[in-house]
């Protein structure tokens, strides 16, 4: 498996190498902390997921607001600043998070670094845009996720018991790992922001904050995203109110969902690149449906089961869906962009994530406390079922942009393999 992974690897460029490598350090610090954030907030302050769900909305907030006003600045500065902004900033601020004892400033500090923290998110997605021609960017996504659930691997595990001793020291290594992280993006990468031609005008940032209007105006690509955060916003319960509900109801242990957020991340590790591949010829939307199928099993069956082996049988489960479904996303919403366009593109692309974030742990949390805790998930599956019937629809609406695309991409391929005779 790792010899296949070697010999893939070698076939791109090595600022992407680079690029992988620090995503791994990034995330890693990222892991140690935020699969224990719930936990974390419950328990520091003694309040419950609607406090946490209040939090995580504020910090959304702060994202998808960043990640606009980055998406922009990525795409008149360069991708290289925005990223080394936003991972100094997140630094800094995760030692202030763990230093902070009142829930109203962690609420300030929370709304700030999802401000500025997210100016990185955009232009990461964009400089993978930036540096693989098209038949490699859904591959090239997929690598992405093998590092960054690589650290998945890693951080619950240790963090689950680093958090037993001190959730101070998960604070201060997510820093490290961020600071880290800028080192190598400062030295190593280089920008690669498509240049301008010299007959075009340079635009101001003004004119780039206004150029949204244009990524606005494609409602095709609004759909797209509208129908993914569906699924975003049943997904992200993974990574908050599945910790708390697991922990409350079940009793499940710290160490335990630590574990079983690593078999999730093990599961990509070894099988992500290889799903991809074999999916890579069939239609996107298609795909996309067929993966958000096995989310709905999984996370659905959260609302029936109560042993502990079947928490894992249902991780699993939706595992599965997430290798589908999210790689795929990313390099569809590459597709929708123009190059001048990829920064801001990317950002509207990750108000999928960001809108869902706003109310997804609230929503569950009133859920849980008025109506019932395994409600949370027989909605999960129902949202999910919703999802799978948007994606097969937004097949027949940009069948025609992905067959252009495919067509493109052959002509592309038969210039560069046949030569020219003169």
């Amino acid at each position: 498996m790792f010899t296949k992974f070697k010999n893939l690897y070698k076939e791109y460029p090595n600022a992407f190498k680079v690029l992988t490598f620090a995503t791994f350090i990034d995330m890693l610090g990222s892991f140690l902390l935020y699969p224990f954030y719930s936990l974390y907030i419950t328990s520091r302050f003694g309040v419950g997921m609607i406090e946490v769900g209040y939090l995580l909305s504020i910090n959304s907030v702060g994202h998808l607001i960043g990640g606009m006003i980055g998406g922009a600045l990525a795409d008149k500065y360069g991708r290289r600043a925005m990223i080394l902004l936003g991972l100094i900033v997140s630094g800094i601020g995760s030692i202030m998070l763990g230093l902070v004892d009142n829930l109203y400033v962690f609420y300030i500090l929370a709304a700030f670094l999802g401000l500025i923290g997210s100016f990185g998110g955009p232009a990461r997605q964009a400089m993978v845009a930036d540096l693989l021609p098209k038949e490699k960017q859904a591959e090239g996504f997929g690598i992405l996720r093998v590092a960054f659930n690589l650290s998945a691997v890693i951080g619950p595990l240790l963090g689950g018991f680093i958090a037993s001793q001190s959730y101070m020291l998960l604070f201060i290594l997510d820093a490290l790992s961020s600071i880290i992280t800028a080192v190598i993006v400062y030295y190593v990468i280089p920008e690669t922001k498509p240049q301008k031609q010299e007959h075009e005008p340079e635009e101001t940032v003004m004119k780039t904050l206004v150029g949204y209007k244009e990524v606005l105006k494609d409602w095709k690509f609004l759909l797209f995203i509208s129908v993914s955060a569906i699924t975003v916003l049943v997904y992200t319960q993974m990574n908050s109110t599945l910790a708390v509900f697991l922990r409350d109801y079940h009793g499940f242990p710290e160490q335990g969902f630590g574990l079983l957020l690593s078999m999730n991340a093990v599961m990509v590790v070894f099988f992500q690149l290889w799903i991809t591949r074999k999916i890579s010829k069939y239609s996107p939307m298609k795909i996309m449906a067929f993966g958000t199928i096995f989310l709905m099993i999984g996370f659905g069956m959260y609302g029936f089961i109560t042993e502990p082996y079947l928490f894992f049988i249902a991780m699993g489960i939706l595992t599965v869906g997430e290798m589908i479904v999210y790689p795929t996303g990313q390099s569809s919403a590459a597709s929708f962009a123009s190059e001048d366009k990829r920064g801001r593109y990317m950002a509207v692309y990750s108000f999928q994530w960001m809108i869902p974030n706003m109310f997804g742990a609230l929503g569950a949390g009133l859920i849980m406390m008025y109506i019932g805790a395994n409600w949370v998930w027989y909605l999960a599956g129902i949202l999910s079922l919703i999802s799978t019937i948007g994606f097969w629809l937004l097949h027949g609406i940009t069948k025609e942009l992905f067959t252009k695309e495919k067509e493109l991409l052959k002509e592309e391929l038969l210039e560069y393999t046949v030569p020219t005779v003169e």
